[in-house]
């Protein structure tokens, strides 16, 4: 008799078939950074990439108006919060407004952790950027952040394999817990794969695979830098683990970044706001 399949190996398995709907990369989001790579970028061009798109330059316009960006007044323009943000904010709240609607399910149970995948996401983006402005790293804002944006991409590809499975299935019951297990197991390899599936640079596709491997490249800095930020958001409990006890200067990641535990306490003060780009 044949055991019953694991619910690691249906996600594999689906994951592996043609049947699967991946996430897929925005082409406005990756036109921006293409645009931005340019030597000489041209703002009337990522205006009108925003602007032809009614639903991204709406976000656009809510994130630069919320209480992490605003200045003394609101802008109404999608010009206006280019001029007064910079284009290295504006590439940012793109990624934001673009990848958000990806973690959202009709499933409930799904969306719940969903929610809590994002607050994640975006709280090790920022978390990134600023611990890459703190020293000298040699890693770039737009990589920072795409990072810690996207370094757990692989839970979100299970959670929205899960919700097909289920859909195809109305009477299979899955557990939060047997969720979780199903994540922690699959999301670094699956991560890493479908990043490299949206043909992002390797150094992407390394820090979702490696990002909890015992074994550290200590010269990466990119990946010591997110795998900072998220030790950060786990301690605060920001996603869907919660280590309040973490001594966060004495982790390896710290002593290799040469932080200090001033640096560490000025962090989680700057996490705390990112709450409000979540909503």
């Amino acid at each position: 008799m044949t055991a019953p399949l694991s619910l690691v190996d249906v996600i594999h398995r689906f994951i592996e078939s043609d049947a699967v709907n991946l996430p897929v990369f925005n082409s406005a989001a990756a036109r921006i950074q293409q645009e931005l790579a340019k030597k000489e970028p041209s703002i009337p061009v990522i205006e009108k990439i925003i602007t032809s798109d009614q639903a991204l330059a709406t976000q656009v316009l809510k994130i630069a108006n919320s209480s992490f960006y605003r200045g003394l007044a609101e802008v109404g323009t999608v010009r206006a919060a280019i001029m007064r943000l910079g284009m290295q904010e504006i590439e940012k709240i793109v990624l934001l407004a673009t990848s958000r609607q990806q973690f959202s399910s009709a499933d409930k149970a799904i969306n719940m952790l969903m929610k809590k995948l994002w607050q994640h996401a975006v709280g090790c983006a920022y978390a990134t950027v600023w611990l890459s402005r703190r020293y000298t790293y040699g890693i770039d804002q737009s990589q920072a952040f795409f990072g810690g944006l996207f370094h757990d991409v692989g839970k979100l590809l299970v959670l929205m394999v899960v919700e097909q499975v289920k859909r195809r299935n109305s009477n299979l019951k899955i557990t939060e817990a047997l969720l979780l297990e199903a994540m922690a197991r699959l999301h670094a390899q699956e991560g890493a794969k479908l990043l490299a599936q949206w043909n992002m640079p390797e150094y992407f596709c390394v820090v979702a695979r490696d990002h909890h491997s015992q074994e550290i490249d200590e010269k990466n800095m990119l990946l010591l830098l997110v795998r900072m930020a998220n030790l950060v958001c786990h301690k605060l409990g920001i996603g869907l683990e919660k280590e309040p006890f973490l001594i966060l200067p004495a982790t390896l990641e710290a002593n290799l970044l040469n932080l200090t535990e001033i640096d560490l306490a000025e962090l989680e003060i700057v996490l705390e706001d990112t709450a409000v780009l979540c909503n």
